[in-house]
């Protein structure tokens, strides 16, 4: 496994190592003790999460407020992605900097992404599933969101704009603005 930490301080980008031969592939995608070494901290994960989306599709920018914040370990099981995570530490000195990667069933790499941030992706492929585990429980109370083309973030999410779909709660979302003031 590489793992290598973004220019984001505790996001990481990981490639875990994949046994190729004639009958196919096979890869460890998570070992707890491994992964708590590899990114310096403890994390106990409690909840796995999937989703299936088309071409165009694109899910965010979400996250959990307060005590339901959450950590997330990401990758794409099929098809292919970009990847976005949003630095929301206030104290952070890349406070509302991105970061973004292509994950895919392909190149099988992961995201490590701290509490703290906000997550968005958008799919490349014709479909794709998109797995991540999370270190707390969702809350509905706690659930919030990033418009994903607020102009102080300024995203490039390296698709045609008129093609991308969202959901109706996804089309609503608020600049960063109105969390950081």
């Amino acid at each position: 496994m590489i793992v290598k930490e973004t220019a984001l301080k505790g996001c990481f980008e990981i490639e875990p190592s994949v046994f190729n031969d004639h009958r196919g592939y096979f890869l460890e995608t998570f070992n707890q003790q491994a992964f708590n070494q590899a990114i310096g901290q403890e994390v106990t994960f409690v909840q796995d999460n999937e989703s299936q989306s088309t071409k165009g599709v694109l899910r965010g920018l979400h996250f959990q407020t307060g005590d339901h914040a959450q950590a997330k370990l990401i990758r794409v099981v099929v098809g292919r992605v970009l990847d976005v995570v949003v630095d929301l530490r206030p104290n952070s000195p890349t406070f509302c900097k991105h970061f973004k990667a292509v994950l895919s069933g392909e190149n099988k790499k992961q995201l490590f992404v701290p509490r703290g941030f906000a997550h968005g992706f958008l799919v490349l492929s014709e479909t794709a599933i998109f797995s991540y585990k999370c270190d707390n429980f969702y809350s509905k109370a706690a659930e919030a969101g990033i418009a994903y083309n607020d102009p102080t973030l300024n995203i490039d999410w390296e698709f045609p704009t008129n093609l991308v779909e969202l959901s109706k709660k996804d089309l609503h979302l608020p600049t960063i603005e109105a969390y950081f003031k």
